[in-house]
């Protein structure tokens, strides 16, 4: 059956489920794009949703519940039949764990993507950074994703595109490893007739087409400040106190979480992967993909915030709906963010001052200080993207202060309020696919 249209709205190619918009945004125009999910999802299929912006508009097909779960069936290649010639596996997804995690984490949401997503997907469950190895620093786990995905890609020839899917600190080693693995060619031509993004492709990655890459609970702007690591409770004390701590119990880790690695005049990890420098290339990666999306808890997350996971500023995070949106349960919002100009991050030397300051002798004046700067020069350089965010709410679940791990469903049993989660997320990677690209309305 035919899917939504793909749509070009400004700089970037999306393709929206219902989303609510949001009007309150101070910095850039943040959500102006987005489609209101006040509609319910409609009994007929040649009913149609308004798109509009200030100079064009366009109608979208709603898609119900059940038309949105009428997906080609078929069992995928799994990470063990790597260069099986049967299905021959078109486009590649890597599922990247958190930390001290594993590959089984994915067992669930593996075996949905293949129930949901058909013969095209090779799904890969990376194993090259498990448990401890995540301690030993996001560029380190990033290298040896990177060098695991380019094996996958060496020994399966009838790839042409990749995709990642990553949850919780493995979105920084994502991030990290498609720098490495990116590769700009000006001269890469769309598989896919009458693409509508061919024009904004810049480069390759592991030799492949980038479509998507996808987040869940990510610590994007790391976990320094308020509630940002929320088990702290937001209690200045205990967040003075963990930076320092950080590096003793996960290692390099820590301390590129809080900021704090590198000598004091240099920028911290974080900071240089939101920026676009020629020598490295973390921007230019993440804008070869067609899109670039976003799950974030709003609340019940003992470990992500839900401001770093969504790369929100304080003024930005708005109520959220409470209500699920149709045929995903727990999924309450989506909304495009465009791209916003900026001359990118900087570390000016009000910044190195103040993250000598909160690593030699920490006050919580300084790392407030520290952490204001460096939040909003990430921000700065990661909104020169479009983004879409996905907000989902567990708090009508059964288990909701298990937010971290329900956005995944890490065990079927304990964590399975996050499969409306899952649906959304595999519907997401479908509205991707050639079969579901619709002609785009004249511009």
């Amino acid at each position: 059956m035919a899917l939504a249209p793909f749509i070009h709205a400004r700089c970037c190619c999306f393709n929206p489920f219902f989303g609510t918009q949001r009007t309150n945004s101070s910095h850039g125009p943040v959500g102006t794009s987005s489609i209101s999910s006040s509609s319910s999802a409609a009994s007929s299929s040649s009913s149609s949703t308004p798109f509009t912006d200030s100079n064009h508009s366009w109608r979208l097909p709603d898609l119900g519940p059940q038309a949105m779960s009428t997906l080609t069936q078929g069992t995928l290649s799994s990470s063990s039949s790597i260069g099986n010639g049967k299905n021959k596996p078109d486009h590649l997804l890597v599922l990247v764990h958190g930390i001290m995690a594993s590959p089984s984490d994915w067992n669930y949401f593996e075996a949905e993507l293949k129930r949901r997503l058909g013969r095209n997907f090779l799904i890969y469950a990376s194993s090259s950074n498990t448990f401890t190895k995540t301690f030993t620093g996001i560029d380190g786990a990033g290298k040896r994703l990177a060098d695991e995905v380019l094996q996958v890609v060496q020994q399966t020839e009838s790839l042409k595109r990749i995709s990642f899917l990553a949850h919780s600190l493995g979105g920084l080693f994502a991030r990290y490893a498609i720098a490495v693995l990116y590769n700009n060619s000006d001269s890469l031509s769309s598989s896919i007739p009458n693409d509508p993004c061919s024009s904004s492709k810049k480069g390759v990655v592991a030799g492949l087409e980038p479509i998507s890459f996808i987040t869940l609970a990510t610590p994007h702007l790391g976990v320094r400040g308020k509630k940002q690591l929320p088990f702290l409770l937001g209690v200045p004390f205990l967040e003075k106190l963990a930076p320092p701590i950080a590096p003793i119990v996960v290692g390099r880790t820590g301390s590129q979480l809080f900021l704090t690695d590198g000598k004091p005049d240099k920028p911290p990890l974080l900071l240089r992967m939101a920026s676009a420098s020629e020598k490295e290339k973390f921007i230019s990666a993440l804008g070869a993909f067609r899109s670039r999306v976003l799950y974030a808890n709003v609340a019940y997350d003992h470990m992500v915030g839900w401001r770093t996971s969504s790369i929100r500023r304080e003024n930005e995070l708005i109520k959220p709906p409470r209500r699920s949106l149709v045929g995903y349960k727990h999924v309450v919002d989506v909304e495009y963010c465009p791209p916003v100009s900026s001359a990118g991050p900087h570390f000016p030397p009000e910044a190195a001052q103040a993250k000598e300051a909160a690593q030699k002798s920490p006050t919580t004046h300084n790392t407030v200080d520290y952490h204001e700067i460096m939040e909003e020069e990430m921000i700065r350089g990661l909104q020169q993207l479009g983004w879409i965010k996905v907000d989902v709410s567990f708090h009508s679940s059964f288990w909701p202060f298990f937010a971290h791990n329900n956005i995944h469903v890490k065990n079927e049993w304990l964590y399975n309020a996050g499969a409306g989660v899952v649906a959304h997320v595999a519907d997401t990677l479908k509205q991707q696919e050639p079969s579901s690209i619709a002609p785009v309305a004249s511009l």
